[in-house]
């Protein structure tokens, strides 16, 4: 069975503790790790020695963004600044969730459209999605 290799973030997320704990402990040479450039990377045998125990297999951690573009027409000047500013003052009022959540909107007067782009984690974007929706759904 080839050697499984941990990173020194998938270490930290297995254990609880954080990143710069970890590397402290590597530091110390408390926990034996191979260096490899300039990363660590800790075998599977080596956290199960400085554990006490078996390590469990490696988290994965999957990345998962959406990028949406919504495109509302027959909106005036004024109901496009108020949708921009209500989305604004919702990304802004989120709680830090680790969900990063970008929102950019241009209202072209002359075809009187909005275009709301949203970049972000999916449960963010649905939410926001759904309360571009309603907002569009308003009379102006």
């Amino acid at each position: 069975m080839a050697p499984q290799y941990y990173s020194v973030e998938q270490v930290a997320t297995l254990l609880g503790l954080h990143v710069r704990t970890v590397r402290g402990y590597i530091r110390d040479e408390q926990l034996k790790a191979t260096r490899i450039g300039k990363q660590y990377r800790i075998a599977r045998e080596d956290l199960a020695a400085f554990t006490g125990g078996e390590a469990g297999p490696a988290a994965v951690d999957r990345h998962r963004e959406a990028s949406t573009i919504v495109r509302i027409d027959g909106i005036g000047a004024a109901a496009a600044d108020r949708i921009s500013t209500a989305l604004l003052a919702a990304t802004g009022s989120r709680p830090p969730s680790g969900g990063q959540l970008r929102v950019q909107t241009v209202h072209d007067a002359d075809r009187a459209t909005l275009q709301v782009v949203v970049l972000g984690g999916l449960p963010e974007t649905a939410e926001l999605l759904r309360i571009v929706d309603a907002l569009a759904e308003e009379p102006e």
